[in-house]
């Protein structure tokens, strides 16, 4: 038997109402034309193509009696891929606004625990005779170790798809309580390590459900007494919701490598950079004061080699880097400078991963990036940061499902609790496309946060012309301009 390993119960225990810990990525599709179109019927038949290669898919979770030890990872004897490849359509002409709101309401909802945590919606009808593909895979699935994300192995280099062999799959039979049982017995006698997790498993399990009943004898207490509880000062921290809130921004590469060639740094800098002027350009449009805040502390995951961590298949593992998003400076150079001051240390360690690495891996490894950044932001939580930015480079050359063309790939980063927006982004074929998720309660004007990106790279890009002055790096006045990095 296959047990749930404790960091990936971690994220299943930690899942609530308000905090659904599942990852999303929007895709965007050409279909083509005639019988040869990318259709609902088509995706099935890819999927069903390519989902021997992560088994984890055609598993559900079972419980152990009396909660011995963790769950175990069994075969769905009544695996139904109608129920997890669904089909929506918009009315004609879609707009991006209302594929936004739909895949807002879809993204809201937690997964079915008693099936495969995934889902993938096959979305007909945008305009201009597109389609979109909008996945859910739940955290404990997605480790990159055992298992990458789905998507990055739905997608070819070339529109003809690759012969694979065919797929035998026959579910194994779901072991009995009684096997269960004697099988944590068994485990707990001769591994005290099983017998840890399971009792750490369960001291956890009971501190949050005394946590919840804490959390509603104060609303209860506040409701009878006419009290409101306090909100949080600020928008960058507060409570959540049931309900999300999407919004998607897609830009060009070549502008931010027109910034790093004028000022510096990595694409990465300049897209960090602009994160930067968008939370300053919406924050000060808020009829509230910013508060004196004058930085954001971001939990940026990035990859590094470092043999004391988990190894993954991706060829890198990824670990957590803290930079303080310089949001009360107003000029735009500088902001750029500071953040690439934190990243340069970063690299000065020896333990970064290029850029272009990570784009060359086989298939598109930006989902499963993201996926794992996630998990590493939700396990960072008790440092303190106010925001979790996922940046994952992808490859700068078109990519297909089945034929069909991919023309934008926009991530759907989940929040956590206390924290309602996170930013994901994916550079890919010449773009880079933003994907921002938002408390739809705490923070209404989360579009306003998405025009803020635009203008604060056209910002960038005003001040990266031959004609204007550049701000010095560094304290100790003018210096020879740094060599671009990638």
């Amino acid at each position: 038997m296959d047990r749930v390993r404790p960091r990936d119960l971690t994220f299943l225990a930690e899942e609530t109402p308000e905090t659904p810990l599942h990852n999303a990525t929007i895709e965007i599709f050409d279909p083509g034309e005639g019988e040869g179109a990318f259709d609902h019927a088509r995706l099935i038949e890819l999927i069903r193509d390519r989902i021997a290669f992560v088994p984890r898919y055609r598993q559900r979770l079972q419980s152990v009696p009396g909660h011995l030890a963790n769950p175990v990872w069994v075969d769905d004897e009544n695996f139904d891929i109608g129920f997890h490849v669904r089909r929506s359509a918009l009315p004609r002409p879609g707009t991006s606004a209302q594929l936004l709101e739909l895949v807002s309401r879809i993204v809201s909802r937690p997964l079915d625990r008693s099936r495969p945590l995934w889902e993938i919606y096959f979305v007909e009808g945008l305009e201009g005779g597109r389609v979109a593909l909008l996945s859910k895979t739940h955290q404990a699935l997605v480790d990159g170790v055992h298992t990458v994300d789905l998507g990055q192995l739905l997608l070819d280099l070339q529109p003809e798809s690759r012969e694979l062999e065919p797929d035998d799959w026959a579910p194994r039979r779901s072991p009995n309580p009684a096997t269960l049982l004697s099988g944590a017995v068994r485990e707990n006698l001769t591994d005290p390590g099983v017998l840890l997790d399971s009792v750490r498993t369960g001291s956890r399990a009971l501190a949050r459900e005394a946590d919840r009943r804490s959390e509603r004898v104060r609303s209860f207490v506040a409701a009878a007494t006419g009290r409101r509880p306090k909100r949080q000062r600020g928008v960058i921290n507060g409570p959540l919701s049931q309900q999300r809130r999407v919004v998607t921004v897609e830009t060009k590469l070549a502008d931010y490598r027109t910034v790093r060639q004028a000022h510096g740094g990595t694409v990465n800098d300049v897209i960090l950079a602009t994160v930067t002027g968008a939370l300053r350009a919406w924050l000060m449009t808020r009829s509230e004061s910013m508060g004196g805040l004058r930085q954001v502390r971001a939990v940026v995951p990035v990859s590094v080699i470092d043999e004391e961590l988990e190894a993954t298949s991706l060829g890198s593992q990824i670990a957590a880097h803290f930079v303080d998003l310089p949001i009360g400076e107003a000029s735009p150079v500088v902001r750029l400078h500071q953040v690439s001051y934190s990243f340069q240390a970063h690299k000065d360690t020896g333990r970064s991963v290029a850029a272009n690495r990570l784009a060359g891996i086989a298939g598109f490894a930006p989902t499963t990036f993201h996926a794992i950044g996630s998990r590493v932001a939700a396990t960072e939580l008790r440092r303190g940061y106010q925001l979790s930015v996922t940046n994952v480079p992808g490859p700068q050359a078109p990519l297909y499902a089945a034929g069909a063309r991919m023309l934008a790939s926009f991530p759907v980063p989940p929040l956590t609790a206390g924290h309602p927006l996170a930013i994901g982004v994916t550079s890919y074929d010449g773009g880079v496309f933003y994907g921002i998720t938002a408390d739809r309660d705490w923070i209404p004007d989360a579009e306003l946060l998405g025009a803020c990106v635009r203008e604060a790279l056209d910002e960038l890009l005003d001040l990266s012309t031959a004609s204007r002055e550049r701000a010095p790096r560094g304290r100790r006045g003018p210096r020879a301009k740094p060599k671009p990095r990638d």
